[in-house]
């Protein structure tokens, strides 16, 4: 079966799945293994909860064993820290010593419920207020440190990260608190302050409040640049917003936003960052395949200025600003517009020349088509010649591509396929063979008895392969599975990719006992070829011999 990968944004679907062998693999990011493996991807979880979730799934009990659970022990912990921290952030706005922060929650129009709703808070400006807080309740400094609450200095000590600062929980879709944004209350730099990476939380593939706007009824996102931008769209009844985490929008945010809507309606501040931000969006959101919509916001900065300045009708005037908005090529048309002088001649060339750049980059001819008349009928140029440069630069682009897919097969020529794997990229033909024979073996568990005998685990040249070898066969024997869910456990997430790509592109190489034996007969040969690289310690006898062995092979 075969689909768009969820792992990176493409047009053209290159993510296989493989029912017979219960594996996945993308041909086009490399991303593959079993449905485990899926699952710790796809929701960021380590094995055993990944194992987990696919039992309660199933309606299965989860048997207990001695594994080593340190990982999810510490993710379990920092979750609970974080739940803890929220709590008591929550508890100190309302205390005296949070009448700063509830001052200026209050002067930015939040209303109670809003405030509850969100569970925002405040971290008072004593550095180790809820460093003693969590230390009574038990937890280990290490703990605190993994989960980003607390510095530790060299000398071992820790203090709070957050201090005099509001205090907004990030929360993931299964309604953990992973992370926190803090505003600052006084100049200091940075105003925004964020939770850095950690074992629960990575910046790159979260957003803020979606855990609200998924819930919405709607197919639909509306992306903003802050947290109050989302805060004051909620409050104000659209419940789609979103924001991203203090970065710039990822690729794997834009795969996210796909998952949960069709449309984006992208709602960023209007000034020149803000701008830039928009115009780098766009690229991403249409490569992850939603429709745009951009929202330039009247006479304010951003919607949470929008809705305050216009106080009862912000609301209905919001609406009405969404009802407006362009699409992302009209958008792109508009900015550039203002750019040029369109009573210019001169200008008027280079504005056309820009605009047949952005129309250039859509796969639907016809929509090109559509707004290349548009602007014919704006500028007095025919059409044909717009649709003439358009379709110049989508030659130039079609040649860009070609190189780049070029120069990607000459690395995969010279072994850059098999990054990760190869640590002897020096004998490429060894690796395909042991990788043939990995994949038979996998898909043919009885001739296992039959390659060990005939292939010992040490004659294999790439560490990898060598361990994934011994691994199969040693199960083979034992009678235990070798599939990929089968072993997916001995394995990374990474290492889980490789074996499904061997599988993938392999499984196709031997197709009798001839095949099976000859890549035997590579690899041993392969081994016991001496190179000008080890020559120098090797044995003189051992180099004799070898000599004889290939006079006899020439005979």
């Amino acid at each position: 079966m075969v689909g768009l990968c969820p792992f990176h944004s493409e047009k053209t679907p290159s993510f296989n799945i493989y029912p017979e062998n219960g594996s996945f693999y993308c041909f086009g990011c490399g991303a593959g293994g079993d449905v485990i493996t899926f699952m710790m991807r796809i929701e960021n979880l380590d094995y055993i909860d990944a194992v987990r979730a696919l039992a309660q799934r199933a309606g299965m009990d989860m048997p207990e064993n001695n594994y080593d659970n340190s990982m999810r022990e510490l993710r379990r912990r920092i979750l609970e820290a974080n739940r803890e921290a929220a709590r008591y952030y929550y508890s100190v706005l309302y205390s005296p010593q949070g009448a700063q922060g509830l001052e200026y929650l209050r002067s930015r129009g939040l209303a109670e419920r809003t405030i509850k709703h969100f569970g925002l808070g405040f971290s008072p400006e004593n550095r180790f207020a809820l460093t003693d807080y969590l230390k009574g309740k038990r937890f280990k400094p290490q703990e605190l440190v993994a989960a980003n609450l607390v510095y530790q200095n060299k000398g071992g000590n820790i203090s709070d990260r957050f201090y005099n600062r509001v205090m907004f929980p990030i929360i993931d879709l299964r309604g953990n608190v992973i992370a926190f944004g803090g505003r600052i209350m006084t100049d200091q730099k940075p105003k925004y302050l964020n939770t850095s990476d950690t074992p629960v939380f990575k910046k790159s593939t979260n957003l803020f409040s979606l855990n609200f706007a998924k819930n919405s009824g709607k197919r639909s996102l509306i992306l903003c640049e802050g947290y109050m931008d989302v805060i004051a769209l909620h409050q104000s009844g659209f419940t789609s917003a979103v924001a991203t985490l203090g970065t710039a929008l990822t690729q794997e945010q834009a795969m996210l936003m796909k998952r949960y809507a069709d449309e984006v309606y992208i709602c960023y501040d209007s000034d020149e960052a803000g701008q830039k931000a928009a115009h780098r969006a766009i690229g991403l959101l249409r490569d992850a395949g939603v429709k745009i919509r951009v929202i330039s916001i009247p006479g304010a900065k951003d919607p949470d200025e929008f809705l305050r300045e216009n106080g009862p009708k912000g609301a209905e005037m919001f609406s009405a600003v969404l009802e407006k908005s362009g699409n992302d090529v009209e958008y792109q048309i508009s900015k550039l517009r203002k750019k040029y002088v369109l009573t210019d001649s001169a200008e008027t060339v280079d504005f056309l020349r820009e605009c047949a750049a952005v129309l250039a980059e859509l796969d639907d001819s016809m929509e090109a088509e559509v707004y290349a008349g548009k602007l014919a009928e704006e500028t007095g140029v025919s059409k044909e010649s717009i649709l003439r440069q358009i379709a110049t630069l989508r030659k130039q682009g079609a040649k860009q591509i070609r190189k780049r897919e070029f120069r990607k097969i000459q690395s995969e020529l010279s072994g850059g396929e098999y990054k990760g794997a190869v640590q002897n990229p020096g004998n490429l033909r060894a690796q395909r063979a042991e990788e043939a024979l990995i994949a038979y073996i996998i898909n043919n568990q009885d001739m296992a008895a039959k390659a060990l005998s005939l292939l010992p685990p040490e004659k294999m040249l790439t560490p990898f392969n060598q361990r994934l070898y011994r691994i199969i066969t040693e199960r083979a024997q034992q009678d235990r599975g070798i599939m990929p869910t089968d072993i997916s456990g001995e394995f990374t997430v990474e290492e889980n990719g490789l074996i499904a790509g061997i599988l993938a592109k392999r499984s196709s190489d031997i197709t009798s006992l001839q095949g099976f034996e000859d890549c035997i007969r590579v690899i041993l040969s392969e081994s016991e070829r001496i190179t000008p690289e080890n020559a120098a310690n090797t044995d003189i006898n051992d180099i004799n011999k070898y000599l004889e062995k290939l006079k006899e092979q020439k005979k």
